[in-house]
């Protein structure tokens, strides 16, 4: 289980094929990949900088996947965020868990992201016409991570 956060770009294809490789009992993978988009709240956005601190947003993201491995049966995750100026159709984030079976696979996968979104110490700066501005926390990502409590 790995997690990482860079300034560099990934490679999906690569990245998923280090994870399932050397593992036969991998039957299902499932991944996202969430992009920059040029339009956010009804503004176009030219760039979007993502903060985070360095140390404690890797180890909040390691909770969260250990969070999903406890309760799905999967055999490895991985996520990647990056950080620093990004621009419209930037890969930011990849999550991809490996499993025997995809119903545990995709619900991992999900979770991950979903507690991501609102329990890691991210900060997005956008840049729009109307000029800079802080991404404040969406209502929708709360519930979505609302629907994983037990």
């Amino acid at each position: 289980m790995a997690v990482r956060v860079q300034e560099a770009d990934f490679d999906v294809g690569a990245e998923l094929a280090a994870l399932r490789r050397g593992k036969p009992q991998i039957g299902a993978l499932a991944s996202f990949v969430g992009l920059v988009r040029d339009v956010n709240d009804g503004s176009g956005v030219s760039e979007m900088t993502l903060e985070h601190y360095p140390g404690m947003t890797e180890k909040a993201l390691k909770a969260i996947v250990d969070q999903a491995s406890a309760r799905w049966t999967i055999i490895d995750a991985l996520v990647i965020h990056r950080v620093g100026r990004l621009l419209p159709t930037d890969q930011i984030v990849l999550v991809a868990v490996a499993g025997s079976h995809r119903g545990d696979v995709f619900a991992a996968c999900q979770f991950i992201m979903d507690y991501l979104k609102t329990r890691a110490p991210f900060w997005k700066r956008e840049v729009t016409g109307e000029g800079a501005r802080w991404v404040d926390a969406r209502e929708a990502d709360d519930q979505a991570a609302e629907r994983w409590q037990d």
